[in-house]
């Protein structure tokens, strides 16, 4: 299990100098990740679908209210889209409920993708099977399906204290001045009646 540090306000291991206050950023810009999720429209044919996006988990952290939201891009079908369709961004909360940044290439080793694999595919939805970098070892079944309102959903289930739960967040309790306390993962069991909680220690 990997939690590397880094000097970067948002990263949840942070140095011991950005704790306790607000780091100015930046002014906001449109990110690429905003784009990513926005639909987008046909340039040379009617056909061209639009980008979809489906919320799956978050990771938040003790520092700040910003968290780490995972996603995955559909087609109209509700079915996974591409190759590697399983992607993370920042949802900047101490901003703004609609403010977004991608990740950096060094906030990758914390957050970003182990690998992801495209495993099923059907005319209302797909699966895919991925992992993620800082917990490898255990694997994330991703499905996605249409409702029947028409909208596609999606869930992220693995193993959480021994049985499979459906993954809605990982929370990280930093410790002074610096590292990781521990990691909460935090689930649905899969007949929705309770939260299903693990402690991870780095």
């Amino acid at each position: 299990m990997r939690w590397l540090g880094g000097q970067r306000r948002r990263c949840p291991w942070g140095g011991a100098e950005h704790r306790g206050r607000k780091a100015l950023r930046r002014p906001f810009a449109l990110s690429p990740v905003i784009l990513l999720l926005l639909p987008v429209p046909s340039r040379s044919s009617a056909s061209t679908p639009p980008v979809r996006s489906v919320p799956l988990f978050t990771i938040a952290k003790s520092e700040n209210k910003n968290q780490v939201q995972y996603a995955i891009h559909v087609d109209e079908r509700c079915a996974p889209l591409g190759n590697v369709p399983v992607f993370a961004y920042w949802r900047m909360l101490e901003q703004g409920p609609a403010r977004t940044e991608p990740l950096l290439d060094r906030e990758q080793p914390a957050y970003g993708l182990y690998s992801q694999s495209v495993t099923a595919v059907s005319g209302s939805g797909g699966k895919v099977r991925m992992s993620l970098r800082a917990v490898s070892a255990r694997p994330i079944e991703i499905e996605t399906w249409r409702d029947p309102k028409g909208e596609c959903q999606g869930s992220a289930t693995l193993l959480i204290a021994g049985i499979m739960a459906r993954l809605f967040n990982v929370y990280v309790k930093l410790k002074w001045p610096f590292g990781v306390e521990y990691l909460l993962l935090q689930g649905w069991s899969l007949d929705g009646t309770q939260v299903v909680r693990e402690v991870l220690h780095p």
